[in-house]
């Protein structure tokens, strides 16, 4: 899942703060409208030929688009193939997994139940889920909704995520996480969690009486009128114009697996159209409004938008970067309010929103691929053609760089490197074959079978293990964070047998060693 990524100017917040340790005040010129129909539809024109190029020179397999401005969709269009080797086209109805543009649609429904006074964003989720623990008993007791929609709980970075790869449900996930040491102390530092943004919701739910799922379709789908939008994986592969994840195979685009995010469904398991979106959109940029009906009242839709906490420096400027409640929010260097929030699967979901609320603008860009910067880069280019007329920086090449570091993705990178010439020969099987326990992620199982060992572990996970030096060993997998060439260590005991392994994928934080039991 993807880190967020704000990459516009930040300046002149509408409050006085020493975020970033830098004072900001508001510049009351551009709180309204500045931009006309004309200069929107100039840039539609510029991003319609410019996506209808990114198909024709295979940097996705298919895309769609929508803008919204003045409280209407006045543009919604599909590109290239729901999947390749087929003859469907992608149509602004085209259903696209939204991966974690699902946090920023989701945090309206939160919105909505702190405005019916279920909680609070401040409310402990002691008191809403008393079964939820964290690793220190000070930050269960005191850990809000709050710090868990804003990504400042302590947690590590994508806590929790290499769980579900290894074929974990939510509630497990969700149950482990009390065993991972914090990656700092609690509000004292930005770390993007998958898996705090799910308990924030289902805590929530919880106290509503109903599932997360059933939450979303009442509160705000169905309100809407975002009839092709659900927060349930088997509604979306039910749908028969829905596009297919893609990664790249030999350098050329193909559909190997469909990513099944139910795990954090609030985090990352929406699915919709640009259809769909265009109404959130409209929704969020008239303070909750939509079609004359309050969907959620506008104090509580505002409280969304403001900065928490920040997330690091732009690319840009070096200027300070902010995270609200399920949003990127930043500001442009005329003090505009700009919300937003990437998502991507690597397994073949790029996606983006980017909106303007004073300018009434924005613009929602699904991508059917593993994420290259597709969407970020169409979206930064048509707001920037809106306000000023023509980009403003050379946003292709900015995001194929960001999108180069697998961080962006937050891709746990393990494995030894190319294999040494004359690797040293590994002991006998009977050396490593045993079962091995850490507590975060349980018990691995070493076996042999016709010469060859084999590692299970998680809900019933078998790999494959390839010799790579004397102790060392390899596996592949095919999950949205473990992929090829992860390196698994084993520690030999005086006896001749190992008493321990450590796997490097699952050591980011050091907590990957498995002890023989």
């Amino acid at each position: 899942m993807l880190a967020p990524l704000c990459t516009a100017a930040v300046c002149q917040p509408a409050w006085s703060s020493d975020l970033g340790g830098t004072k900001f005040a508001i510049n009351p010129d551009f709180a309204k409208q500045t931009i006309t129909l004309a200069q929107v539809q100039k840039a539609i024109d510029e991003i319609d030929s410019l996506a209808q190029k990114q198909i024709d020179n295979g940097a996705a397999p298919g895309l769609a688009i929508s803008v919204v401005f003045d409280d209407k969709m006045i543009f919604a269009k599909g590109y290239g193939l729901r999947q390749v080797g087929k003859v469907e086209n992608v149509d602004a109805d085209t259903v696209f997994q939204l991966a974690s543009v699902s946090k920023p649609v989701g945090s309206a429904i939160l919105a909505k139940a702190v405005a019916d006074k279920y909680c609070t964003w401040d409310t402990k989720i002691a008191d809403l889920d008393p079964d939820f623990a964290l690793a220190e008993p000070w930050v269960t007791a005191n850990l809000s909704l709050r710090d868990l929609y804003a990504h400042r709980s302590g947690l590590a970075d994508h806590a929790g995520d290499l769980l579900e790869d290894l074929g974990w449900d939510r509630a497990h996930v969700l149950h482990q996480l009390r065993y991972l040491e914090p990656a700092s102390s609690m509000r004292s530092k930005y770390a993007y969690t998958n898996y705090g943004i799910t308990e924030g919701a289902v805590a929530v739910s919880k106290k509503v009486g109903k599932s997360w799922e059933d939450l979303s379709d009442e509160w705000l789908y169905k309100p809407l009128g975002m009839q092709s939008t659900s927060s349930r994986y088997a509604d979306f592969a039910a749908r028969p114009n829905k596009a297919a994840g893609h990664m790249r195979l030999d350098g050329k685009w193909a559909h190997r697996v469909q990513r099944m995010p139910d795990g954090q469904s609030p985090a990352g398991g929406v699915s919709s159209s640009v259809n769909d979106m265009a109404k959130w959109m409209r929704m969020q940029i008239a303070q909750g409004s939509f079609d004359g009906k309050q969907i959620v009242p506008t104090d509580a839709i505002a409280e969304t938008h403001k900065p928490q906490i920040v997330t690091g420096s732009s690319p840009i400027n070096g200027l300070p970067e902010f995270y609200g409640l399920g949003f990127n929010v930043s500001y442009d260097k005329h003090g505009r309010l700009l919300l937003g929030h990437s998502g991507a699967f690597a397994l073949g979901a790029g996606t983006n929103v980017k909106m303007v609320p004073a300018e009434k603008l924005g613009i929602c860009v699904l991508v059917n691929s593993a994420p290259e910067g597709v969407a970020e880069t169409l979206a930064n280019i048509f707001v920037d053609s809106a306000i000023y007329g023509k980009p403003t920086q050379d946003w292709a090449t900015l995001f194929k760089q960001i999108f180069a570091d697998p961080a962006t993705l937050g891709e746990y990178v393990g494995g030894f490197g190319k294999p040494p010439t004359k690797p040293v020969a590994a002991l006998s099987n009977a050396a490593y074959v045993g079962t091995y326990d850490n507590k975060y992620f349980g018990k691995i199982k070493i076996t042999e079978n016709g010469g060859t060992l084999s590692a299970t572990m998680g809900n019933d996970v078998t790999v494959s293990l390839k010799h790579y030096d004397r102790d060392s060993f390899t596996f592949d997998m095919l999950r949205e964070n473990i992929m090829s060439n992860n390196g698994v260590t084993f520690t030999m005991g005086a006896n001749g047998k190992a008493k321990s392994l450590t796997i490097d994928t699952f050591n980011q934080d050091g907590q990957g060693r498995f002890d023989a039991i």
